[in-house]
């Protein structure tokens, strides 16, 4: 964990390799390093890692004058040992360095095997025992592919690592085992290309698009030996890995801030985008009638749908439970993918498990969504990432198109979740008869307008930054809401926790009594969804509670609604939208009063501490 990249080419690989480090930050980290070879040093490799941020990095490479045309770079973050310098990666034994993604859950085991074989471990890292075991299998056969293929053969877990030896300076060994890694090719279109022959390989796309959009997916149990002349892949069984190609359409602006302080305001803006775009793949302009790719049967015959996620994508799936029950009157099972496999599940065939991932890496969700299939259940993706590993395991695939989403905090892949799966409720429900036409005709117009509602809410960001002034110094805030309110809480506390590092807490409004209210005073304020629907006025009970007991209450309203304002500290209105779409317009300003409240603070808001974008481990 948590980002890697590598390079093998003609052209200076130390700039490279610490450039591609910078792309991959919003992964989020605590120390870093690369190694560079050199075929005309001795020992070829030159071995440079510090904690901290990639800035120290790029002035330690300067300071050593490192040089050569091969190597590998790596961003950690801890999950075997704290962050220092010894156990940041490159992990080096010997003549064999290695930077790895992922968890080696027998770790200990094999640490343990080689120290009583001798060896000597300088570093807490799950890591270094893999060094180790390349390092003593290269020692048997002298070939460093065979050495990766016998090393991986050893492991359980989760990984994607790269492996180089100062015997071989211009060669990178690669495995992947449930953890992304992907290798990129000499791009003749691109306008940074070179006339020599050149290779990449990272954990993400991010790094590779300054040189190349062409790039070829590893599969789970692949190995493949790397160099600026010819690669070579072998599946889990030693044979040939035939990998299809595959065009990067992302624009490498789309990486970049455009003017806005923090990428995480760039993507909250980017939410009518992102949002039309998930539109325009699943509801043809023109049309009424919703595209799920043939995916209608399954779910129709479904007689439960089970959504495995983690995080904002649980939040999602929270919603998407009351907008499925409610729409299509098929029941539904939210579960923690974390969670999913510890608890002996009951999964039928023909049930429906639907994976949420924003990555489309996080592992929790992919082994709770394996496990689901493996006792009977379809699956389905809903993803952000074209050729993740949850969408290329998963028996179908609804992409949200959210574009790359670079701040650690979601905001519009959230949004474009709850977009999906409204879509996929509306549909569902036509099909199984449970919506009238008229009421599918009525969410297809109310969808296609949220782009431009989307867009006045966002107008009113000076005013959310006031709001988020006057509770700068608050410690503690309460969220509270009922039916799709509630989930919208949650989401709302855990971005303001995030990124701020405020205790913050989401419940039902309507468990409010049952604990939290012994905590209301004028000291936490509370974040109300009081929205016009078929809760509103318990939402107002719950309000003249909290102001009974002197607590503060920032309302979340519907326009027009001339009764809040009396009763509220400060009121959030939002237009008057169709009620299951209020979650993806509602989430919009609780998103930038978290951010608000985050900048004025002075946190990294981007790289919120301890936080990482893609979480590979469990």
């Amino acid at each position: 964990m948590c980002g890697i990249i590598g390079y093998s080419g003609a052209r200076e690989a130390a700039p490279i390799l610490v450039e591609g480090l910078r792309k991959l930050e919003y992964r989020g980290y605590d120390s870093a390093g690369i190694a560079v070879l050199d075929p005309t040093r001795q020992p070829s490799t030159q071995l440079t890692r510090c904690v901290g941020k990639i800035a120290a990095l790029a002035e330690c490479v300067d300071n050593d004058k490192i040089s050569g045309t091969s190597g590998i770079g790596h961003t950690r973050w801890a999950t075997h040992g704290v962050p220092s310098e010894a156990n940041a990666h490159p992990q080096r034994v010997g003549h064999i360095c290695v930077v790895h993604n992922g968890i080696i859950e027998n770790h200990q085991l094999l640490r343990d095997r080689l120290i009583a074989d001798g060896r000597e471990f300088r570093s807490d890292t799950d890591t270094e025992t893999i060094a180790h075991l390349v390092d003593r299998a290269y020692a048997k056969s002298g070939d460093l592919h065979q050495a990766v293929r016998t090393t991986v053969a050893e492991l359980e877990g989760a990984w994607a690592i790269c492996v180089t030896h100062d015997e071989h300076p211009l060669d990178i060994v690669v495995a992947r085992h449930l953890s992304p890694l992907l290798i990129g090719l000499a791009d003749s279109t691109h306008p940074n290309r070179t006339d020599q022959p050149e290779i990449f390989v990272a954990s993400d796309v991010a790094p590779l698009l300054a040189y190349t959009r062409v790039v070829v997916d590893l599969e789970d149990g692949d190995t493949a030996y790397l160099n600026a002349e010819h690669y070579e892949i072998l599946d889990i069984d030693g044979k040939e890995g035939r990998r299809p190609k595959r065009q990067i359409d992302w624009s490498p602006l789309a990486a970049e801030k455009q003017g806005f302080k923090h990428f995480m305001l760039k993507e909250i803006f980017e939410q009518p985008r992102s949002i039309r775009d998930t539109l325009m793949g699943r509801l043809p302009a023109g049309s009424e009638t919703i595209d799920l790719n043939g995916l209608e049967p399954a779910m129709a015959a479904a007689s439960r749908i089970t959504l495995l996620a983690c995080g904002t994508s649980w939040h999602a799936g929270l919603a998407g439970k009351y907008l499925i029950e409610q729409l299509a009157k098929v029941p539904v099972e939210v579960d923690l993918a974390s969670e999913f496999r510890y608890r002996n599940p009951i999964v039928r065939p023909g049930d429906v498990a639907i994976a949420i991932s924003q990555s489309g890496e996080t592992v929790d969700t992919l082994a709770a969504m394996t496990e689901a299939k493996r006792l009977g259940a379809n699956s389905v993706a809903v993803c952000n990432v074209i050729g993740s590993t949850i969408a290329r395991s998963a028996d179908h695939v609804l992409y949200t198109h959210a574009g790359p989403e670079i701040s650690v905090a979601s905001t519009k892949a959230f949004t474009s979740q709850l977009t999906m799966l409204t879509l996929l409720a509306t549909r569902l429900g036509e099909v199984t008869g449970a919506l009238t036409a008229d009421r599918v005709t009525a969410l297809v117009e109310g969808l296609r307008a949220l782009p431009v509602v989307i867009d006045s809410v966002l107008d009113q960001r000076a005013a959310l930054k006031t709001i988020a002034r006057r509770y700068l110094h608050a410690r503690d805030f309460l969220y509270l809401g009922r039916g799709l309110g509630f989930p919208v809480a949650l989401e709302g506390a855990l971005k303001l926790k995030e990124i701020s590092y405020v205790h913050a807490e989401g419940y039902a409004a309507g468990e409010m009594k049952h604990g939290p209210i012994a905590l209301i005073d004028e000291h936490v304020p509370v974040v109300l969804m009081a929205l016009r629907g078929g809760t509103y006025e318990k939402a107002i009970s719950n309000l003249e509670v909290v102001r009974s007991r002197g607590g503060r209450v920032i309302a979340v309203a519907t326009a027009g609604d001339d009764q809040i304002g009396d009763l509220a500290d400060d009121v959030i209105l939002v237009p008057d939208v169709d009620e299951m779409l209020q979650p993806i317009v509602a989430s919009v300003p609780l998103q930038l009063l978290a951010y608000y409240i985050a900048d004025l603070r002075g946190t990294d808001v981007d790289q919120p501490r301890n936080l990482a974008k893609s979480v590979t481990v469990e």
